[in-house]
């Protein structure tokens, strides 16, 4: 359980920082499972732009979208062939400049996917190096290496690809004999750039230049530790390289010389006008290396891996918590937070299963158990200074689909042996808008992956309007975390005396308490709720905390704002009146929050925020 509690008088840390994405709250879309606009399985630009309104209501700040470039979908759509193009299966250039131009008119900013380690193999520079031949210029901007061994039958290198296999593959020549090798860290079809070649980074200075002329508001940097190999590939002398990454030191993934490229990607963002950002997924072996990504000449966030890995154990999480804040706080940078994406299994479904097991499962453990952590380390995570990342479809509490067919998973990693588990597909299974359909409502014409009978009642219609639903936990969440600006704010959080395995926090006036154990637990209440997950009880001083539950705090509303606390209708830090009915297209209503009078037994809504007016200091 998690609670937040606040002080009356106590006035907002807020900092000397400026910028919008320093307490941001980012939806990641992934467009293929998102939905589909014209109705042909597929996840489209058409059916994100119609669902923009929902993103509003939702309370998020951004919209991230996973690649929408013209691809032969490899590795769905990071294998890029056009950086400049739409693929057709998502539309056209008009569509993304309608998505992007109604997503501002709304108040969202829109940040795009950039994949800069490596091309698809049906690159025009790819294509034309394989055509003219080993000395091509054009191969030069990739890695092609002679083999060795007494025909250069070998690899170059020790290296093998984070899919499984060797990380190197032989071409054949235009005259038919076996030629040179290229090197792909990913798939066979995802050569890697030869980023010390300056076309490669005056290319990809044009790319930026381009789709910041079409206004989108920042990039997330694919792969953005991948760059820069070690000078000569040196070979690791190890196998299993796969188990090494994110703990050893590897010679191809965060080299020091990818610093110099951000920066230069930094001065151009600062060319434009609107506080453009750019924000890297690097895995690194620690916290303090992701800072490097992070200093005030280079990216504005990085995704926080570290906690992402983390289980619902309080230790581990204070550990991970105070690490982050401690890393970011010299470089200036805000932390960021996230417990779901695209690449892991969804945060319903780890935290379903024992600790341990990593971050690609394919059990569906304890349902109940694990929905329980996954809303309460939400309203953790939203606790906390920075800015938090939402996965599509977990404010629905979707777990990931464990039972996919072999026959229709589509993730390359699962085809190839010794790598990646490929298990990523249970967390792309397009997300479910209606009760009913054929694809509950993703679309008219089914979805590209099957869906669960289960569905239709995790759908957005289902959820919406149910004060104890997980959507209305998020859109009350994130409500909350508007309202208050102390929330997503600062660089510290100061820890409060709590029982084993209870983690407390204070944040200016505004208390967080969470109990991940598995019993109920009775602490200290010096005020009103603002959020549970779990019905609570609570008499004079004292709440019990239902185990795996968090529970929030803040100040009563003020005078002048009604029951609610909420700023006015019209201003851009209002969210709709809770509990009402609202349409299926536009939206307009919240999670119900009850603000008790006074001290006496309450059952709350799971998950429900609460006030909390307590004394500060």
């Amino acid at each position: 359980m998690t609670q937040h509690l606040a002080a009356p008088d106590a006035a907002p840390t807020t900092g000397t920082h400026t910028g919008w994405w320093r307490d941001a709250v980012i939806y990641q879309v992934y467009p293929r499972s998102f939905a589909d606009g014209n109705g042909d399985g597929m996840g489209d630009l058409e059916g994100i732009r119609g669902r923009l309104p929902y993103l509003k209501e939702l309370g998020v700040d951004a919209v991230w979208l996973s690649p929408f470039y013209a691809s032969p979908q490899a590795d769905a759509g990071y294998d890029v062939a056009d950086y400049r193009a739409i693929d057709p299966m998502f539309g056209s250039l008009l569509d993304a400049d309608a998505l992007i131009r109604e997503a501002h008119e709304l108040d969202l900013r829109i940040i795009v996917d950039l994949v800069p380690n490596h091309s698809s193999d049906q690159h025009e520079w790819f294509q034309r190096g394989l055509r003219e031949g080993p000395g091509s210029p054009l191969r030069e901007r990739y890695h092609f290496r002679p083999g060795k061994g007494e025909n250069g039958e070998l690899p170059p290198n020790d290296w093998e690809s984070i899919f499984g296999g060797p990380a190197w593959t032989r071409v054949e020549e235009a005259d038919g004999t076996p030629g040179e090798w290229y090197l792909h860290l990913f798939a066979p079809e995802q050569p890697d750039f030869n980023w010390e070649h300056p076309a490669v980074r005056d290319e990809f200075r044009s790319i930026l230049r381009f789709w910041l002329d079409m206004g989108v508001d920042g990039f997330r940097v694919d792969v953005a530790h991948g760059l820069v190999k070690a000078e000569g590939l040196p070979d690791i002398g190890a196998h299993d390289q796969l188990k090494l990454l994110g703990n050893d030191v590897m010679p191809f993934f965060d080299q020091d010389g990818v610093h110099e490229i951000y920066r230069s990607w930094r001065q151009v963002l600062s060319e434009y006008d609107g506080e453009r950002v750019l924000v890297a997924e690097a895995w690194t072996p620690t916290v303090e290396r992701t800072a490097h990504y992070v200093r005030p000449d280079e990216m504005h966030q990085a995704f926080n891996f570290q906690y992402l890995g983390t289980h619902w154990d309080a230790v581990e999480l204070r550990r991970v918590i105070d690490a982050s804040l401690a890393a970011m706080r010299p470089v200036g940078a805000p932390t960021t937070w996230v417990l779901s994406n695209h690449d892991v299994t969804r945060h319903a479904t780890r935290f379903a299963n024992p600790a341990g097991l990593g971050t690609q499962l394919r059990e569906q453990g304890d349902r109940a158990l694990g929905l329980r952590r996954a809303r309460a380390a939400t309203l953790l995570m939203l606790a906390l200074p920075g800015s938090a990342y939402v996965y599509q479809g977990e404010e629905l509490g979707l777990p990931d689909v464990t039972d996919l067919p072999d026959e229709v998973r589509q993730d390359p990693s699962f085809f190839r042996a010794t790598g990646q588990d490929g298990f990523r597909d249970g967390c792309r299974v397009p997300i479910p808008w209606t009760v009913e359909g054929t694809s509950y409502g993703f679309g008219d014409g089914g979805s590209w992956l099957p869906q669960p009978a289960t569905w239709g009642g995790l759908s957005v219609e289902a959820q919406a309007g149910d004060p104890g639903s997980t959507l209305e936990l998020y859109r009350s969440a994130l409500a909350v975390r508007r309202e208050r600006p102390e929330l997503g704010a600062g660089e510290d959080v100061e820890w409060l005396e709590a029982p084993e395995g209870v983690l407390s926090f204070r944040r200016d006036g505004f208390v967080c308490t969470a109990n991940t154990t598995g019993r109920a637990i009775s602490v200290p209440l010096p005020g009103r709720f603002l959020l549970s997950n779990e019905p609570v009880s609570h008499g004079e001083g004292v709440v019990e905390l239902p185990a795996d539950t968090p529970v929030g705090g803040a100040v009563s509303p003020p005078p002048g704002r009604g029951a609610r606390g909420m700023a006015p209708r019209g201003s851009r830090t209002s969210r709709p009146s809770p509990g009402s009915a609202r349409p299926r297209s536009a939206g307009s209503s919240t999670a119900r929050r009850a603000w008790p009078a006074g001290p006496g037994t309450v059952s709350w809504p799971r998950w429900t925020c609460s006030a909390t007016s307590v004394p500060y200091g």
